[in-house]
């Protein structure tokens, strides 16, 4: 899911080695690149609406007529509501500011191949400046996100480089058209994604994602995610950052086999009080900003909340700014992974702050539920790839 919704503190740490066919140097060792570039800030309703269709769904109506009646985006400081960063990757010599995200698994970029009236102060990528890159003859890619925004073209192989480490024949999906949602964000670049590579959208032949690229060159194959409420957070591969977390990581099995991250929470908790035992399966998706869970927990949680509504308008909850929100916790095996209820809310839906969009919303057709950057800020994950992948989740200091 690109950098499709906007929020989740992303500023990254990525940590990684050298990896083949590069010449090898240091190899299993890692390293940390900064990344503070800062995203925009979307609508309650235009994120709602993007993830629906991120999955492929039609919009209740009401959803589109409120993401249709906001110009998609609200007056705010960009770490106010933990808007995303961008890392820098360089692409055949050429940097480029590029999205992380956990929930997709094409890497794409703005092009000299993209046309001149789509390109709105975004860096490109230009295959004839760099003397690795080829093209893959005959391949296509096509991929649509959030509120319809889409992107399309062809496909090379170049030396993409992240930090200290770079992989030679990484494919780089070069952009020959991209929607108005992508050319009206000039700081973003394109989209590297992190999801498994069954979901690449290359034709006729799927491409491995960076992150499976590099794993043999690893010292483990992995990365974390530590994404701060109201600051830069961090991405580091290779390894756990044990100073990150606090206790024990416990570790969960993983279904890939829709492409996804996808776990399953044994139960959950509102408020503290008696735990529900009714399991929740859904996906940890770095690219998305909300949590979407089924109705029954949402109304549920909402219940607890004085002056909350299922505004129609809006076309989710929302309540009094100055409301008080209770906490939400999910049993994953035997660890419990609380949300405090000051990172439940979005953000105000007009310049007055009266009233907030929730930031817990349903799932009800969407198709699956995500527990996205509302919910992965306040813990600290451990996304284990290879033959067995598991996710691994653990308390920080918040």
């Amino acid at each position: 899911m690109r950098f499709l919704e906007n929020l989740g503190a992303l500023s990254a740490v990525i940590a990684l080695t050298s990896a083949t066919p590069i010449e090898k140097k240091d190899i299993k060792k890692n390293f940390s690149v900064h990344q503070t570039v800062p995203k925009p800030v979307l609508s309650g309703p235009a994120l709602v609406a993007k993830t629906f269709y991120k999955f492929g769904k039609e919009p209740p109506a009401n959803v589109k007529e409120a993401a249709a009646n906001n110009d998609g985006s609200v007056v705010t400081t960009p770490t106010q509501y933990d808007s995303q960063y961008l890392t820098p990757v360089t692409i055949g010599g050429q940097q480029l500011n590029l999205d992380f995200d956990t929930g997709s698994s094409d890497l794409w970029v703005f092009s000299s191949l993209t046309p001149s009236n789509q390109v709105n102060g975004q860096s490109i990528y230009d295959p004839s400046k760099s003397n690795t890159s080829k093209e893959i003859t005959g391949a296509t890619w096509s991929i649509t996100y959030g509120d319809r925004s889409s992107s399309s073209g062809v496909v090379y192989t170049d030396t993409v480089t992240i930090g200290q480490t770079s992989f030679a024949g990484q494919a780089v999906e070069l952009a020959t058209q991209v929607s108005d949602q992508f050319s009206r964000d000039g700081d973003n670049d394109g989209l590297l994604g992190l999801a498994f590579d069954s979901i690449n959208t290359v034709k006729p032949t799927a491409q491995k994602t960076f992150f499976t690229n590099v794993i043999p060159s690893l010292s483990g194959p992995l990365f974390t995610v530590d994404l701060r409420k109201g600051a830069p957070g961090t991405y580091d591969f290779g390894f756990v950052d044990d100073a990150k977390h606090t206790g024990e990581v416990t570790y969960v099995d993983v279904d890939s086999s829709q492409g996804f991250w996808t776990f399953t929470s044994s139960g959950y908790s509102i408020g503290g009080e008696a735990q529900s035992s009714s399991p929740i399966r859904g996906i940890a998706d770095t690219g998305t900003t909300l949590l979407y869970l089924p109705d029954d927990i949402v109304d549920s949680y909402y219940g607890a909340v004085q002056g909350a509504k299922n505004d129609q308008q809006q076309g989710g909850y929302t309540y009094p700014c100055a409301a008080e929100l209770p906490e939400i916790s999910f049993e994953i095996d035997s660890y419990t992974a609380v949300v405090p209820g000051t990172f439940i809310t979005y953000a105000p839906v007009d310049t007055s702050g009266q009233t907030c969009f929730g930031g817990l919303q349903s799932s009800t057709g969407i198709g699956i539920n995500i527990f996205g950057d509302i919910f992965l800020k306040s813990q600290f994950i451990v996304f284990q790839g290879g033959e067995s992948p598991r996710l691994g989740f653990a308390s920080k200091d918040l």
